[in-house]
């Protein structure tokens, strides 16, 4: 599997972004999926996560309530839209997939990592 991210960006305090992970793979929809970030100087930390039918999602307690994590089956994509930005947001965002239909917090329960894109969220 091969994970693709896109839709990182600057953006100020405030704002919104929605970040897209493409993946290959003819499997996808058996997979769980998270999204993860680094900032620099700090590990990497879970963001959010979701299972393989949609139907179970899961969140860092930091973005509650302002990230929403999404897939869509058919097009092999998972979406993570992102609504009031802080500059503590900033970070590089990586997706994530697991090979089981349960989704998890974990960073080291993920088999396949994508290049990551970067958020850059100005105060």
């Amino acid at each position: 599997v091969q994970l693709v991210e896109s839709g990182g960006g600057l953006v100020q305090a405030g704002g919104s972004l929605r970040l897209s992970c493409a993946a290959s793979g003819r499997t996808f929809s058996s997979y769980a999926m998270g999204w993860f970030r680094q900032a620099p100087g700090k590990e990497r930390e879970f963001v959010a996560a979701i299972a393989w039918s949609d139907a179970n999602t899961y969140y860092a307690d930091s973005v509650k309530g302002r990230f929403t994590i999404s897939r869509d089956n058919a097009k092999n994509s998972v979406y993570l839209q992102m609504n009031s930005l802080k500059p503590e947001d900033t970070a590089v965002y990586y997706c994530a997939a697991r090979r089981t239909v349960v989704p998890s917090t974990r960073l080291y329960e993920y088999d396949y990592w994508g290049q990551g894109t970067q958020v850059t969220v100005s105060s």
